[in-house]
């Protein structure tokens, strides 16, 4: 198969892409800059394919998205770039994957990150500064990516989609301390991208280490999915 893993170049975007390429796949990798694509090259050399565009930017996910439509579409997207503060929350966590999600041709299968720091996040778009001039809630970030996860799987029943929690682990946004297992964090996406595992095959879910858990009784509030589509898609001139 061939996957997309964004924010690859280290944590665990690089420990997903590093895993899927020992068992075979072909891997885009995502780094945000040509500075940051040069820790990329050791999977570059075993393979890889590197695309680069800062996702704080939504003219440089549009250009990533083109970039892949001319060339070989991928299977499947491990949406896992992300940042924990500042006033590109919402552009990075939750515009860039909305226009991955739309624009780009062929995935069947999207994973996004989301976090345990979602329950905290606030069901209200009132307010929300998507274009990123002042700093943004990261609790309210991945609540809605959360619910785009889940607004995916009812309109695009043909299409995997599913969002992962990966635990609180000691990468350079979870800090040393994180006391959860670094080695566990990207496997159930990695999981959700490529098995055919009957589990694997189900859309719709909220995971964490491999199983399916009760996400924030918004995430499938239809009224707020519909009303959070409708608000990215006003956002970005782009329907999904």
């Amino acid at each position: 198969m061939r996957i997309l893993v964004t924010g690859s170049a280290d944590g665990l975007g690089r420990a997903a892409a590093d895993s899927l390429l020992a068992a075979g796949h072909d891997v885009v990798v995502h780094a945000r800059n040509r500075d940051r694509a040069d820790a990329l090259a050791p999977l570059l050399e075993r393979g890889a394919e590197l695309v680069v565009g800062d996702f704080g930017d939504p003219e440089a996910v549009r250009q990533v998205a083109a970039e892949l439509n001319a060339g070989t579409p991928p299977d499947s997207v491990i949406h896992n770039a992300g940042v924990a503060g500042g006033r590109h929350v919402m552009p990075v966590n939750v515009i860039a994957p909305y226009l991955l999600t739309a624009l780009l041709n062929g995935p069947q299968r999207h994973i996004y990150l989301s976090s345990n720091d979602h329950y905290a996040g606030r069901p209200s778009l009132d307010g929300v500064d998507w274009q990123g001039n002042t700093p943004g809630s990261y609790a309210d970030s991945k609540l809605f990516v959360t619910t785009l996860a889940a607004a995916l799987a009812k309109l695009r029943p043909d299409v995997l989609s599913n969002s992962v929690d990966p635990g609180w682990v000691p990468t350079k946004m979870g800090g040393r301390g994180a006391p959860d297992d670094l080695e566990l964090g990207h496997q159930t996406q990695v999981w959700l991208a490529v098995s055919d595992d009957p589990d694997a095959l189900t859309s719709g879910g909220y995971w964490y280490h491999g199983r399916r858990r009760r996400p924030h009784e918004a995430v499938n509030d239809g009224d707020f999915q519909d009303a959070l589509l409708r608000t990215l898609a006003k956002e970005t001139g782009t329907a999904l």
